[in-house]
Formats: C-alpha cells, sequence, structure tokens
C-alpha cells in the first residue's frame, strides 16, 4: 500500500509539471507571483493574411517572409484560448471581403468565434487588393466579423475577460471623427474607464504611439494613452509595425515609470511580412523583425504573464511577469 501511495504521489506530481509547462509563463518578475492554471490566455496579433492575389500567396501557404498567415494561425488553433486580439490590418491589401474569405478565414477564421477585431489602416484602404471598398468604409472588415467588430460607424468597443477589463479602439482617426480630446470615441473611452473600474486593464489598437520600427510614433493616440494612464491601465498592444517589440512600463511623454506605467507591446508579426528597426526608443526593451509569431498572454488576477510564440520557422523568445497597479 505505502508504494501505491508513493506512485499515487509521482503521478500527481509529474500532472501538474505537465500542466504547468503547457501554459505561456515567462519567469517571475518582481512580483513574484505566480498565476493559476485556470486563469485565461489570450492570444495577440496584428498584420495577419496578405491579399490571396500576392506573388507569395503559395495557396495560402506563403513563403519564409511573407504571407505566413497560416503558420501562425496554427500557433493558437485548439489550444483553448479565451480570446484572440486582432491588432489591425488583419487583412491585406485593402481588407476586401473576398480576400478575408481566401485568404484571412482558411487560417485565422478557424479561431473566429473568441476573436475580438480592431480595424488597422488596411481594412479602410479603398483600393490596391481584392475586392476593394471605394468608399473606405472598412466594409469588407465589418460584413466579416460582424457583431464582433462593434458599430461599423465606431469600431470601439470593450468587454471582460476574467478578472481583466479590455478595451478594443479604433485608431483610424479620420474615418470616425478623430481620436483627440473632446473627440466621440475619446469621450466613450473615459467615460467607459469610469465605468469599469477592474485591478487590471487592457487596450489594444492598431497604430503604435510608440515604436522603433520604421512607421514611427502616431501621435493621434496621444488621448488614449492619457486617458489610459490617469486610470491606471496596465497593457497596451498594438500592430501596424511589422516586428515585436515590448516597452518598459512608460507614462504619456515616454519617461519611466514603473509604479504607474503602461507597459505596450507593438505585435506585428501576423505573416503579412516584416519591416526594419531604425531608431531604437529609450524604453524599448526586446525587439525583433525576423520571426513571425503571436504574443500569449496570461491574465492573472492582479498580474500579467507574457510569451511570444514564434512559428517554426523562427526561433525568437520574449517572456515574463508583471503585476498590475
Amino acid at each position: 500500500m505505502r508504494r501505491l501511495g508513493l506512485l499515487v504521489l509521482v503521478a500527481a506530481l509529474a500532472g501538474a509539471v505537465t500542466s504547468a509547462a503547457a501554459r505561456p509563463r515567462g519567469p517571475e518578475g518582481a512580483s513574484g507571483r505566480a498565476g493559476r492554471a485556470s486563469d485565461p490566455v489570450v492570444a495577440a496579433v496584428g498584420d495577419i493574411a496578405c491579399d490571396p492575389s500576392s506573388a507569395s500567396f503559395n495557396g495560402g501557404a506563403g513563403t519564409a517572409t511573407a504571407c505566413a498567415q497560416l503558420a501562425t494561425s496554427n500557433l493558437v488553433v485548439g489550444q483553448s484560448l479565451a480570446a484572440v486580439l486582432a491588432l489591425g490590418d488583419d487583412q491585406y491589401g485593402c481588407g476586401g471581403y473576398s480576400a478575408f474569405l481566401q485568404s484571412y478565414d482558411s487560417s485565422w477564421g478557424r479561431v473566429k468565434s473568441i476573436t475580438h477585431p480592431v480595424p488597422g489602416n488596411h481594412e479602410y484602404q479603398s483600393s490596391g487588393g481584392t475586392d476593394c471598398d471605394p468608399g473606405g468604409t472598412a466594409r469588407g472588415y465589418f460584413s466579416y466579423f460582424g457583431a464582433a467588430a462593434g458599430d461599423p460607424s465606431r469600431g470601439y468597443y470593450s468587454f471582460q475577460v476574467g478578472a481583466w477589463h479590455l478595451i478594443a479602439l479604433n485608431s483610424n482617426c479620420v474615418n470616425i471623427g478623430g481620436c483627440g480630446t473632446g473627440s466621440p470615441e475619446e469621450t466613450w473611452l473615459r467615460a467607459d474607464l469610469k465605468a469599469h473600474g477592474s485591478l487590471c486593464t487592457l487596450a489594444y489598437w492598431h497604430h503604435p504611439r510608440f515604436t522603433s520600427g520604421v512607421v514611427g510614433d502616431d501621435s493621434d493616440v496621444s488621448a488614449f494613452w492619457q486617458d489610459l494612464y490617469k486610470a491606471g491601465a496596465d497593457v497596451v498592444l498594438n500592430g501596424h509595425a511589422h516586428g515585436y517589440e515590448r516597452f518598459a512600463p512608460q507614462a504619456p511623454n515616454q519617461s519611466p515609470d514603473a509604479k504607474r506605467g503602461i507597459r505596450e507591446f507593438v505585435v506585428g508579426t501576423g505573416g503579412e511580412d516584416f519591416h526594419p528597426f531604425t531608431t531604437t526608443k529609450p524604453l524599448s526593451q526586446a525587439r525583433q523583425d525576423a520571426a513571425f509569431g503571436v504574443l500569449l498572454l496570461t491574465l492573472n488576477p492582479g498580474s500579467y504573464d507574457w510569451q511570444f510564440s514564434a512559428t517554426p520557422a523562427g526561433s525568437y523568445s520574449d517572456s515574463g511577469t508583471t503585476s498590475c497597479h
């Protein structure tokens, strides 16, 4: 009986190790907190599916440096995720509905039921791809995602995942009446933050306020950062720059702020192609422009774990843990 009990104990410990290893855990950060196995995991990435007319489309399989939407989607399919956050430019070159069906749907469409998207500039583009919308209203994007994309006249909304409040914003400011202080979206954001006083808050949109990428910083979303910082938000996710970059927690003026600063991740590695980095920003802690992949975030009560997961063709990794404010 003693030997049988020992075997049962060993088996239980082995199962616990296996379960922990399957989670996107990084090394413990300053918080020293460990998440629970039941805490929700979300995947985030933007700049995803190339146009089906692209020379690199290759029947949807893509190449080593372009059109890798199938390879990146394979990282998340069947992974019991709580949500997928599509960070914009989900479908190139103009986000046409037919292009969505031919390219995005056959890859990332496999997790459409749990996807919470935001639009990028290519969704509003009126030329340069399959089935473009001459009106520049992101018609293909809103038709494909339906209610999950929010009101087509706005494209922003919020929702809960576990203990976290998530806010999806539309950074295509000229298309929706602006993003500055007093604009309809910024006014909505302030009201949403006031109504949801969660301990942990994550916001995401397409154009990054800060990036070392060639696309440069986007000052049009400055008011978003000001509002989120005042409300004590923890994480901002963006795409647009075709690479991966992680910043230290920072204030809206780009100064370090370990106590109340927002950590920004730029995850433009969904498969379209790569952009080079130019001038490295002072608070940029990690960056790469050679491996496609997705960011996995474990949303623990009071903290979050991050892990960049690369496709088999890549070899980059980045992970860690941080407490909420």
